[in-house]
C-alpha cells in the first residue's frame, strides 16, 4: 500500500515496522555471548541479555537471526558447544566431591544436551520395506 497523496512522512515505507537486523547489536557482542556460553550460559540466558542490553528481543528474531545471519548463527553454535564442554567439565572434575549435586548435574545434560536414560530402536525403515513381521511362539505338550 502506497503512502496516502502529500504525506512525506511516509515515503520509502512500505508499511510495517522496520525489521530489526544484527547491526542493531552493541559493540562486543560477540565477545560478551561466547563468555556467557563459557560459564556454561544457555541460549535462554543470551537472549535474555539481548533484551537487557538492547531493549529487544523474541524467539522469533533468534530464529530468523540464526538462520539468515551466518555470523550470529556460527556465534551460536560455537557458544552451544562451550556451554557444553562447561557442563561436562564440572561433571568430570567433581567426580570425587560428594558435595556435587549429581542430580542437578544430570538433569541439566538430559534436558540441555540430550542425554538419555535409555535408548529406544526404531527397526522399522522409513518406506516400510523392512518392517519387522509380528511372530507369535506357540508352546505345545509333547506326545508322550
Amino acid at each position: 500500500m502506497a503512502a496516502p497523496k502529500g504525506n512525506k512522512n511516509a515515503i520509502g515505507n512500505n508499511g510495517g515496522r522496520p525489521r530489526i537486523e544484527i547491526s542493531s547489536l552493541w559493540d562486543n557482542w560477540v565477545n560478551d555471548i561466547i563468555d556467557l556460553y563459557k560459564e556454561g550460559g544457555s541460549d535462554v540466558e543470551v537472549r535474555c541479555m539481548i533484551v537487557d542490553k538492547c531493549g529487544f528481543g523474541s524467539y522469533t528474531l533468534w530464529d530468523r537471526w540464526i538462520s539468515e545471519s551466518e555470523e550470529f548463527g556460527e556465534v551460536i553454535k560455537m557458544g552451544r558447544m562451550l556451554s557444553e564442554a562447561w557442563w561436562n567439565k564440572n561433571g568430570r572434575i567433581n567426580l570425587q566431591n560428594k558435595d556435587f549435586n549429581y542430580t542437578g548435574w544430570y538433569m541439566q545434560m538430559k534436558n540441555r544436551f540430550g542425554w538419555k536414560d535409555k535408548q529406544e530402536v526404531d527397526n522399522k525403515s522409513s518406506d516400510g520395506s523392512m518392517t519387522p513381521k509380528s511372530t507369535t511362539i506357540v508352546f505345545t505338550k509333547r506326545d508322550e
